[in-house]
């Protein structure tokens, strides 16, 4: 298979309201997480950070501009490959052990990492057997309610357990903008890893339909409007309100 030089790796593509998306075209769609990138005034804000094929902050000179904050919406592989190259990490105090001790197993490298997810490989020396988060200790623990400030901007941390039990939405109520993680994202949803919980999910479906969202920026997939994340969220309740 190909392999991708670096200065290749990763696309940025700017939107509204001070947010850059950062992708790495060469993962397929399905494991090709969104790392998104906010601009505050007194610092950034980094949520989720790639899979650390290549490093984020050599390549994307964004991230380095201004002070920033990486936060994990949580921790599998595929959010938290670069994490260990910011100096400020926050993580939900419930993966917190899992993003300082990282494993294949605990951050589903184990069974997911493959060659299959590429259509291109990362630069040499990449090797998907040998692949593996490197340790990142958080150097702040995020709770429900925590708030994030970027001196202009601020971010409630919402704690959105299901798909994994540390999972975090960020809200920014002024904009109206939510960065909902793996938890909801157009497109099909992950439920049954080693540690969901499907009565989590739904509880923290019911809560995030009580936010006003006008857009939504998902941890894979496009974002998409606020209508839509309302239109997602009531029909995965009903669906799951038919099998019960």
């Amino acid at each position: 298979m190909e392999r991708i030089s670096p200065d290749k790796w990763y696309q940025t593509r700017r939107l509204d309201d001070g947010v850059t998306a950062i992708s790495e075209p060469f993962i397929q769609e399905f494991y090709r997480c969104n790392i998104w990138h906010v601009r505050g005034r007194d610092r950034d804000l980094l949520v989720d950070s790639g899979m650390g094929v290549v490093s984020l902050r050599e390549w994307v000179p964004l991230v380095t501009e201004r002070e920033v904050i990486a936060v994990a919406s949580h921790t599998h592989f595929d959010h938290i490959g670069c994490h260990h190259e910011f100096e400020c990490r926050a993580v939900h105090s419930a993966e917190a052990d899992l993003i300082a001790n990282p494993t294949r197993a605990n951050t589903l490298a184990d069974p997911y990492v493959t060659d299959g997810i590429f259509d291109a490989l990362p630069p040499q020396p990449y090797c998907s057997k040998c692949y593996g988060v490197k340790k990142a200790a958080a150097t702040r623990i995020l709770e429900d309610g925590d708030v994030i400030d970027l001196g202009d901007r601020t971010f409630d941390v919402i704690h959105t357990p299901g798909h994994s039990p540390g999972g975090i939405a960020l809200w920014e109520a002024k904009t109206e903008t939510l960065f909902s993680g793996d938890f909801l994202y157009d497109g099909p949803l992950i439920e049954d890893t080693y540690h969901s919980d499907a009565t989590d999910y739904v509880a923290s479906m019911e809560r995030l339909l009580t936010i006003p969202a006008r857009v939504v920026h998902g941890g894979h997939f496009p974002s998409f409007s606020g209508e839509r994340y309302r239109a997602l969220i009531t029909d995965w309740l009903k669906n799951k309100q038919k099998k019960m």
